[in-house]
């Protein structure tokens, strides 16, 4: 399999982390909370799920949106705009920016989102076929759409440059960190905020993620249902959440003596063209996105000394992946899946995984994949559980793959 056309190589650096999640609110608590994984979070039971097969999420607690945005604010943005717009300031100020005076029309905003306001939609679908048209909101639109994040965030930071949602399923966040990597590259911009943000605690998609047989139905034990990798998996368990990077040309970071955490070294996405909720049983498609990114980077498998994988707990996902990170990277990288400290966060993943692999390289720590209490045998390659596991590694690798056969792939090099 060939790499295709190779560009002159490009390294984008990461010079602020924003992280939102179930594992931790803000990067330090985040990292703690993946890499110790002492202090699993509470998987609750969801009381407007009650009736379906799953009934519970990954749900971030003690986040006072409404102190964070304020009222007004906070009223025109539906909860994963708010997500991204929390982990965006975050992510600037890690950057040491100040966003009153930059050159705004050269900062660009990356978001992806799977599904953007659903939960919004339902509860407004309600109030039509209930209560009549009248009690239609008439902030459906602009709380709904999947470029709400996007707009959110630009209009937050004052950003003039190019605003743009990414909407590729599960992979939505790492292509919106690719994509970034890409506009970077042309100079386009000289700073991105890119990453993904999500929220989707709606009846309507988990009822169907149910019948799909997608995600666990481990009822009695949330806690313990999303396990990668493990014999007795059973599928994934929603999240919420937002991650989202600074990216800035090198040239421009150096000059303004910016503290680099990491680097975006190469970025590769495909298609499978294969089946809208299956992923290719030869793993062709992410093969074709990892050697991509692989040769963007211009680097081998051999490089590479981890992978924060997709890693979503569904049988066939696992393994496909698992047999793909092998044939492509050999048996020698440190593997993962945070999922299980985060639940799968669908569009965000790719933001809050890419954020954690570049802390990774920086403390040079493999966080464990938690629930792993019985390794699939079939799984052929080498996943730490229990417990991080200290690395020398240089290099690292973030696969994702969403439903409809989008893949994406990116290297990661330390600074």
């Amino acid at each position: 399999m060939t790499a295709g056309y190779r560009p002159e190589p490009f390294s984008a650096a990461v010079t602020g982390i924003g992280l939102v999640t179930a594992a931790g609110v803000g990067t330090a608590a985040a990292w703690r909370g993946v890499s110790e994984a002492n202090d699993a979070p509470s998987v609750p039971h969801r009381p407007e799920l009650h009736d379906l097969p799953c009934d519970f999420m990954y749900t971030i607690t003690g986040l006072d949106t409404k102190a964070l945005l304020g009222v007004a604010a906070q009223r025109l943005m539906d909860r994963f705009s708010q997500l991204a717009v929390i982990a965006a300031r975050e992510a600037v100020a890690d950057a040491g920016l100040d966003p009153s005076v930059w050159d705004s029309g050269r900062v660009a905003v990356v978001i992806g989102s799977a599904h953007g306001g659903l939960p919004f939609y339902d509860e407004q679908h309600t109030a039509l076929t209930e209560r009549g048209a009248r009690r239609v909101s008439p902030k459906l639109a602009p709380l709904t759409v999947v470029n709400g994040a996007a707009s959110s965030v630009a209009t937050d930071l004052g950003a003039h440059g190019p605003s743009q949602a990414v909407s590729t399923a599960c992979s939505s966040g790492t292509v919106a960190i690719g994509t970034a990597h890409q506009m970077l590259r042309t100079g386009a911009c000289d700073i991105v905020v890119a990453g993904g943000a999500e929220s989707v605690c709606s009846r309507l998609l988990i009822a169907s993620a149910c019948r799909l047989k997608a995600v666990s139905t481990r009822r009695d034990d949330p806690e313990a249902a999303c396990r990668p990798f493990d014999t007795h998996r059973d599928g994934f368990v929603v999240g919420e959440g937002a991650g989202l990077l600074v990216l800035e040309r090198p040239e421009h970071a150096a000059a303004r003596g910016a503290t680099v955490r990491a680097h975006i070294a190469g970025y590769g996405a495909s298609s499978d063209a294969y089946s809208p909720v299956a992923p290719d049983p030869d793993g062709r498609g992410i093969e074709r996105a990892l050697r991509t990114a692989l040769a963007d980077a211009g680097l081998t498998g051999a490089d590479i000394g981890h992978v924060n994988a997709h890693g979503t707990s569904t049988v066939a996902n696992d393994l496909i992946e698992a047999t793909m990170l092998r044939r492509v990277l050999g048996e020698h990288p440190l593997v993962t899946s945070t999922k299980a400290m985060t639940g799968h966060t669908l569009g965000a993943a790719g933001g809050i995984e890419t954020a954690l692999t570049v802390l990774a390289l920086q403390h040079q720590l493999v966080p464990p994949t938690v629930n792993l209490d019985a390794p699939d045998p079939e799984i052929p390659i080498e996943v730490v559980s229990k417990e991080a596991r200290a690395g020398a590694f240089d290099a690292a690798v973030k696969t994702s793959l969403g439903f409809g056969g989008h893949n994406a792939a990116l290297v990661l090099t330390r600074a």
